[in-house]
């Protein structure tokens, strides 16, 4: 071999010691660090929603249904077939979304307001988020959920620049906790060098800190008494 080969073999293990060597070399001060566990956004504790889906009473009728004659004096059998437990889904999403719309609409055929658009999609959140549970899995429903919620999102930044008090109203009606999107400037990724780096500097500040009191006592106790 070549004396330029049996330089670059000995420079090729010097490199692969230190890298290894670099590598496994561990701080002897008291720090750990352990990877927070990540919220998906979907979730009520990101979408800020403070509390789950009503509990609907599957006794009662559909919408299209709820003021009929014919089914007042019906018989028991037909009534009962009439009722929310014999219709599909969407129904009972309809009457849903009905019931958190009259919480907040203006008037009776309001229906386009900023209020009753998040009611709406509150209500269409909260099914979504309950579905989501049963399967988890499911892309598609996940990608719309998200969708609604940085929609619902952005109604309620509006409805806080320009009616702070409607705003208001309607985090406390609907039961909601405003979470903006974080900003592009501040929000940065978690990793671990960043996060190792951010606590070993608060472990020397403390260590700065518990020093300087106990010089500060011990000049206190070598002062003299007026």
């Amino acid at each position: 071999m070549s004396i330029a080969g049996r330089n670059a073999v000995c420079f090729f293990k010097f490199m692969n010691f230190s890298i290894v060597g670099r590598r496994n070399l561990k701080s002897s001060l008291p720090i750990k660090w352990v990877r927070p566990e990540k919220i998906p956004c979907f979730k009520p504790e990101k979408s800020g929603d403070l509390k789950p889906l009503m509990e609907i009473d599957t006794k009662q009728y559909p919408l299209e249904f709820r003021d009929s004659e014919e089914l007042k004096t019906a018989d028991e059998t037909v009534k009962r077939l009439f009722t929310l437990e014999y219709f599909p889904h969407n129904k009972t999403v309809e009457f849903i979304r009905a019931t958190y719309l009259d919480k907040v609409k203006r008037h009776q055929f309001d229906n386009n307001s900023p209020e009753a658009r998040v009611a709406r999609m509150t209500a269409n959140i909260r099914c979504l988020q309950q579905l989501m549970e049963r399967s988890p899995k499911n892309t598609r429903m996940k990608v719309c959920l998200k969708e609604t919620i940085d929609k619902r999102k952005k109604l309620l930044k509006f409805l806080r620049t320009w009616d702070y008090k409607c705003f208001e109203w309607i985090l406390d009606r609907l039961d909601l906790a405003y979470k903006p999107f974080p900003p592009q400037d501040v929000y940065k990724r978690v990793e671990r060098k960043r996060s190792l780096r951010m606590l070993t500097d608060k472990y020397c500040e403390d260590i700065i800190n518990q020093k300087l009191d106990k010089y500060k006592e011990s000049l206190e106790a070598q002062q003299e008494e007026f």
